[in-house]
């Protein structure tokens, strides 16, 4: 091993390389407040890692963003904790940089000669907000969407050059392909590229002019209690690296990942809310409207950024005791505290807000669907919002829930309870023994002896008569030779005094000729008053040619009869629970 150490060192020099980044006094000890910058490098790496991860899966094309985040997220085995991990990451960022500006500040490590120190500092924060606005937009969901669009919309406010500028980002006047791939370039090139040039550059600044010791301590005490980088400090930076790593990791599994909301979709009227770090200017904007909150928009980054970047040049003494420079750290503290407040009243007021709360509730059960149906059958090539259309029989259950749920479906209907099973052996045999339970005619407004009486049947009749109905409705597993049997019992016992079973002639009761299959179904929907149905007793508006299609009754009636099996809707019903699993919520 010897040998190869040093054939290697002879042809690489590691040796001094590495003698060069260990060995480096740290003046005053080592101590956990210089932390941040290595556990800031850790975790930039790790989100290069995941980011790389996250690419090998991802489509940068709006038909296919979406289906690609949600195939990481539900299909790749870990693929929701990396996703986690890669966005969890970049809080992390944005929270660990503003400790490390904290630090820097209060030990004074901005002032002569270390100016520029502060200043790619301040420049590699505005960098890692830029990565995640631009990262909010990848997954090509609604909150993505909808929020990066306010975002942007800031920006083309800007004089003179601001709509150049909106359009150059976007791609075009509106969002679209071109926006996509345009904010993944940046995301994932630009960005990237531009960071690690200021992370070399400052690391390089902060080795030229090393670590700024706390505030008090003569030069003789310094160094005297001078330690080596190796291995007093990169201990105590490894031990905050593992204390960070353990911390996302909790975070992540807790959380079950982070959320995916449904494909973006432009129609909708989706209520966004930015992420948390851009919270302070989301709610500050509220406290403003017209000229004045387009000034607000774009003055307060401005402002703060003007800020951050002029405290070297206006804190110019030698002092660093935190007490002889409290205007300058006052002004960081007003701030810190400003941000605190108003993160924490907008999220305060959003818990209070029944509409945006009830919104959310349904976003998150639409975007559970849509992963569902995803994994289920597949994201359709028009992609996004196409998801929804591979729904099982997905025209029908509109149509259903635009005309038939509110009399079919919940505690308030004014009709049959229609649900999976509806038309199943199960559900004949309970109607036939309760026809005037709640579930079935109970709640209709016929005088009592118009009223069905529950069936005198019981045992193998029963069972026969149960048979009979279930075969009228197509079902291709009925038992034939007990359908036949239940025939007869129909027609010799008191069924047939009031039901023909031709499915043509009129009595005082429905027809039974094929009743629930897909002809009847669609026949009863067009006009349940005929008189071969319920003529005088129906309560049921007609459906025919001026509300719905033929096809659309057909596409009704296929529904009714897919919902005959119980077992049905279990199979996408299983898979939104398993979904759930790494919901993020």
């Amino acid at each position: 091993m010897k040998k190869l150490f040093d054939w290697l060192d002879d042809r690489t020099g590691y040796r001094e390389s590495l003698h060069k980044a260990l060995d480096e006094d740290v003046p005053g000890g080592a101590s956990f407040a210089y932390v941040f910058g290595s556990v800031l490098t850790f975790v930039l790496v790790l989100q290069m890692a995941t980011g790389v991860f996250l690419a090998m899966y991802y489509s940068p094309s709006a038909t296919d963003a979406w289906g690609s985040v949600a195939y990481i997220q539900d299909t790749v085995t870990m693929g929701w904790f990396v996703r986690g991990l890669h966005s969890y990451g970049a809080s992390a960022m944005v929270i660990i940089s503003g400790l490390h500006m904290l630090q820097t500040a209060v030990y004074g490590a901005y002032k002569k000669p270390r100016e520029m120190n502060w200043i790619v500092g301040v420049l590699m924060l505005g960098l890692i907000l830029a990565f995640a606005l631009t990262g909010y937009l990848l997954p090509w969901d609604q909150t993505g969407y909808w929020a990066t669009q306010v975002a942007t919309g800031i920006a083309g406010g800007s004089p003179g050059i601001g709509p150049q500028l909106q359009q150059a980002v976007q791609g075009g006047n509106e969002y679209g392909n071109l926006t996509l791939t345009r904010f993944f370039a940046i995301h994932v090139f630009i960005l990237p590229a531009l960071l690690i040039g200021l992370v070399v550059l400052h690391v390089g600044l902060f080795r030229r002019h090393g670590v700024t010791p706390k505030w008090g301590r003569t030069k003789a005490e310094l160094v005297r209690d001078t330690q080596p980088f190796w291995p007093d400090q990169l201990f105590k930076d490894m031990v905050a690296i593992g204390v960070a790593f353990a911390a996302l990791v909790a975070v992540n599994v807790y959380t079950e990942g982070v959320k995916l909301d449904g494909p973006a979709d432009p129609a909708s009227a989706f209520d966004a809310r930015p992420e948390w770090y851009f919270r302070p200017l989301f709610q500050i904007l509220k406290y403003f409207e017209g000229a004045l909150l387009k000034i607000v928009e774009l003055g307060a980054p401005v402002v703060i950024g003007g800020v951050l970047l002029a405290i070297p040049f206006l804190d110019r003494g030698d002092d660093t005791s935190p007490r002889r420079r409290l205007p300058y750290l006052g002004v960081l503290a007003v701030g810190a505290l400003l941000t605190v407040a108003l993160t924490v009243v907008s999220y305060l007021e959003d818990a209070n807000d029944e509409q945006h709360q009830s919104g959310l509730a349904a976003a998150h059960e639409s975007a559970l669907e849509a992963r569902a149906l995803a994994k289920l059958y597949g994201v359709p090539t028009a992609g996004g919002t196409a998801v929804y259309a591979t729904r099982p029989h997905a025209r029908a259950t509109e149509l259903w829930a635009e005309h038939c749920a509110a009399c079919h479906e919940g505690d308030e209907r004014e009709a049959p309870l229609i649900e999976p099973g509806y038309n199943s052996r199960a559900w004949l045999r309970a109607f036939l023994l309760n026809p005037d339970g709640d579930e079935y005619f109970g709640m209709m407004d016929w005088s009592e002896d118009a009223r069905m009486p529950a069936a005198d049947l019981e045992g193998e009749e029963l069972d026969a008569v149960v048979e009979y109905l279930y075969a009228q409705t197509g079902a291709e597993d009925a038992d034939a030779a007990l359908a036949t049997k239940g025939e007869a019992v129909f027609d010799d016992g008191d069924c047939s005094l009031c039901h023909e079973r031709d499915g043509e002639t009129a009595s005082s009761g429905p027809n039974v000729g094929g009743r629930g299959s897909l002809d009847a179904l669609a026949e009863f929907i067009r006009d349940a008053g005929q008189p071969h149905l319920f003529a005088n007793l129906n309560e049921m508006p007609a459906f025919g040619r001026d509300k719905l299609t033929a096809e659309e009754r057909y596409a009704l009636a296929a529904y009714l009869r897919w919902l005959q099996d119980p077992d049905a809707p279990k199979e996408l019903e299983a898979t939104i629970d398993a979904v759930e699993l790494h919901a993020g919520e």
